[in-house]
C-alpha cells in the first residue's frame, strides 16, 4: 500500500545527502573527539566546523552554540538554569507550549518557583498586553519562555516584541524554536533573546542531536555533570555523526529555504482549500492566513461516529497524521493545545504537517479517501 506521510511536524525523513555526509563519521572516522591522537583530532575537527557553520547560518558566534541531545534537553537546560544561575524567581509562560517547557515550568513550580501563564488571544496567539502586565508586575526577576512557532496549531510569536518587552523588564528569554530552526531565518545578533533551541529530525536531519544557543552574554553552570565536552558546558561523548548530520541538513535547509517553504505553504493551503470544499463543516484551529507556520494544517472536523475514528482510518489507509502533539501520540488523552485554544466537545482536531517531498497529488489522494471514510 502506499504510504501518505503528513506528519512532519513530528519528524521528516533524513535526507539522503545529510546520510552520505554522516557515514564518513560512523566508520572510518569513529575517532573520539576528546583523544589527542589523529582518530581523535579528526573528530574534533568535524565537529568544530559544524559548529562554524550553524553558527554562521544563525549569525551567532561559534562561542554561542552547543550541541545537545536535541529540543528537550536543550529547553531543561535552558529553564533550569535561568532559575539555577541567572537569578529568576518567577517563570512566565503558556498554556500551549511543548510538553518539554510545559513539565520543566511545572516541575520547577512544585519547587517553590512562582509560575504565571500569558493569556491567549481567541486565535491561539500570545496576548502581548497581558505579557507586559505579568512582567511589569513581577517583584522578583522573571524568565520568559515562550515558543516560536507551536508545534500543533502553528502559530508564530513576534520573537522580536517579546525580546524588546523581556530587555524592558531586564527579564530571561528563552524561545522553544525547535520548530523554526531549519525553517526560518534567524538573525540572532540582532535578536533580544537569550536561549534558543533546535532539532535535527525536523529538518530533515538526524534524530537525537540538537542545539542550545546561549547568548554570549550569559554565565551559566552544566545541566549535565561529568566530563568537558561542550566547552564544559554539556557532558558526554559527543554524538559525533549526528552533530556532522545537523549541520549538514541545515546547511542544506538553508540553501533551499525560498522554494521549498513556497512549495510547502502551496500544499498545506491546496489541502485547506479542498477540505472546505469537499468536506462539510470544517474547520481550522490557530492563525491558518494570519502569522502561522507554513508546514502545519489544524483540522477540527465535526464530531460523528465516523471521525472519532478519523485518525485509526486514515492509518489503515496508509495515511500518517496526528492527533495532537506526536511526542505523546500513543496516549488518547486529547491535546492541550486544543483544550486551550478551542475547548469545543462537538469537533475533532487532527494536525496535518507537510515537507518538502509532499506533493498536491497526495491531498487529492487524501481528501478522496477522508470523503470515504467519513
Amino acid at each position: 500500500m502506499e504510504r501518505i506521510y503528513f506528519d512532519n511536524a513530528a519528524t521528516t525523513s533524513l535526507d539522503p545527502a545529510v546520510l552520505e555526509a554522516m557515514l564518513p563519521y560512523m566508520t572510518e572516522k569513529f575517532g573520539n573527539p576528546s583523544s589527542i591522537y589523529s582518530y581523535g583530532r579528526e573528530s574534533r575537527l568535524g565537529i568544530e566546523n559544524a559548529r562554524k557553520s550553524v553558527a554562521k547560518i544563525l549569525n551567532a558566534h561559534p562561542g554561542e552554540i552547543f550541541f545537545t541531545s536535541g529540543g528537550t534537553e536543550a529547553s531543561n537546560t535552558a529553564i533550569n538554569a535561568a532559575i539555577r544561575d541567572l537569578g529568576c524567581k518567577h517563570i512566565i509562560s503558556s498554556p500551549i507550549e511543548h510538553h518539554a517547557t510545559l513539565h520543566t515550568v511545572e516541575h520547577l513550580h512544585h519547587e517553590g518557583v512562582k509560575l504565571s501563564y500569558v493569556k491567549l488571544l481567541p486565535n491561539g496567539h500570545v496576548d502581548l498586553e497581558n505579557l507586559r502586565e505579568l512582567l511589569a508586575g513581577s517583584k522578583e526577576r522573571s524568565l520568559v519562555t515562550l515558543m516560536h512557532a507551536n508545534n500543533e496549531i502553528g502559530n508564530l510569536l513576534d520573537i522580536h516584541a517579546v525580546g524588546t518587552l523581556c530587555k524592558e523588564f531586564d527579564a530571561i528569554f528563552h524561545s522553544d524554536t525547535v520548530q523554526t530552526v531549519g525553517h526560518y531565518p534567524f538573525d540572532l545578533r540582532n535578536t533580544p533573546v537569550h536561549f534558543i533551541t533546535g532539532a535535527g529530525h525536523k529538518f530533515h536531519g538526524p534524530k537525537g542531536v540538537g542545539m542550545l544557543y546561549i547568548n554570549e552574554n550569559v554565565r551559566i553552570t552544566p545541566f549535565i555533570q561529568g566530563g568537558s565536552q561542550e566547552r564544559n558546558m554539556r557532558a558526554g561523548t559527543e554524538n559525533l555523526y549526528g552533530i556532522i548530520g545537523f549541520a549538514k541538513a541545515l546547511e542544506m535547509a538553508t540553501a533551499q529555504h525560498e522554494e521549498h517553504s513556497k512549495h510547502i505553504n502551496d500544499v498545506r493551503m491546496y489541502m485547506a482549500e479542498q477540505l472546505q470544499q469537499h468536506i462539510p463543516g470544517v474547520d481550522f484551529n490557530g492563525d491558518l492566513k494570519g502569522r502561522s507556520l507554513y508546514t502545519v494544517l489544524n483540522v477540527s472536523f465535526p464530531k460523528t461516529e465516523k471521525t472519532e475514528m478519523i485518525l485509526f482510518n486514515m492509518d489503515i489507509n496508509g495515511i500518517c497524521a496526528s492527533g495532537g502533539s506526536a511526542c505523546t501520540s500513543g496516549a488518547n488523552a486529547g491535546s492541550h493545545v486544543i483544550q486551550a485554544i478551542n475547548n469545543n466537545p462537538n469537533q475533532i482536531a487532527v494536525r496535518f504537517s507537510f515537507s518538502k517531498q509532499n506533493t498536491k497529488e497526495e491531498v487529492d489522494k487524501v481528501i478522496a479517501k477522508l470523503k470515504e471514510i467519513i
